[in-house]
């Protein structure tokens, strides 16, 4: 993993072209460009490891470029759950909740992406704080769309949850 400077980038991550992605959809240009200036980019590797299961979860990443895969781990089992794409994010659910990382990130191809600290997001919210809010209600929607996704990934594979 390498970082890069903004104008080092050889992939288009400009504001109007960020927008095409649920993260950064209906954000103003500014705000967006605050996240790029403030944030850390990162340019990944094909097959590179971003993050590894039981590491410190205190960022999250979002995707300017490129897809990966998510191995999620409960115990000794891992299972590939899911693949993020341009302008997805990931990482997001360990920082709110304040927990390690639960799985392993692998890129698929080489990879740019913008990595958001907690910090940086606290700042986010003070600096913009209406578009702080729709960043919020975007990524409660692609929270909300992997769950319906994993869900039914259960109910197809007959997998029973056993109550407490």
């Amino acid at each position: 993993m390498k970082t890069v400077l903004v104008k080092e980038s050889q992939y288009d991550i400009s504001p109007a072209h960020l927008k095409e992605g649920s993260i950064f959809g209906a954000l103003s240009d500014t705000s967006i460009q605050f996240l790029l200036d403030e944030g850390i980019l990162h340019k990944v590797a094909k097959g590179d490891e971003v993050f590894s299961y039981g590491s410190k979860g205190g960022s999250f990443h979002t995707v300017l470029h490129g897809k990966l895969d998510f191995y999620k781990q409960h115990g000794d089992k891992k299972l590939r759950t899911r693949t993020i794409c341009f302008g997805e994010a990931i990482g997001f659910v360990s920082m709110i909740a304040l927990h390690e990382r639960a799985g392993s990130l692998y890129t698929l191809e080489e990879c740019l992406l913008l990595e958001i600290s907690s910090q940086l997001f606290s700042d986010f919210h003070d600096k913009y704080p209406f578009d702080f809010g729709i960043l919020l209600m975007n990524l409660s929607r692609d929270m909300a769309r992997t769950i319906r996704v994993l869900s039914n990934a259960m109910v197809e594979s007959d997998v029973i949850v056993k109550q407490n």
